[in-house]
């Protein structure tokens, strides 16, 4: 997917996957969502997340709501508290490197 959004560019096809989540209902339900965590060329990161028409990602559509997907822009900051939060420790520490001993 692309799209501009505030005169950048981002697009699935050409940016690097960071990590990958959905909310484990079957795909079939009409919760689900998915979302993965992308890293453009030029160092900008973003979400494209897609999902059921009770998701998150649900679009108005002719009076009723149906699956649908977008991509969000991120800071550096939100897209590594979105790491830490849903990807394992190592994913995490591979997109934004060895994070502080406790």
């Amino acid at each position: 997917m692309k799209k501009i959004i505030n005169g950048k560019k981002y697009d699935t096809e050409n940016a690097e996957i960071l990590g990958y989540r959905n909310n484990d209902y079957f795909p079939e339900d009409f919760r689900f969502c998915e979302e993965t965590l992308y890293l453009t060329p030029s160092g900008r990161y973003f979400l494209f997340g897609e999902g059921g028409p009770l998701s998150n990602y649900a679009a108005l559509q002719g009076g009723g709501y149906t699956s649908s997907g977008r991509i969000i822009p991120l800071l550096e900051k939100r897209a590594q508290r979105w790491a830490e939060r849903y990807l394992s420790a190592d994913e995490a520490e591979a997109a934004f490197g060895a994070a502080e001993e406790a």
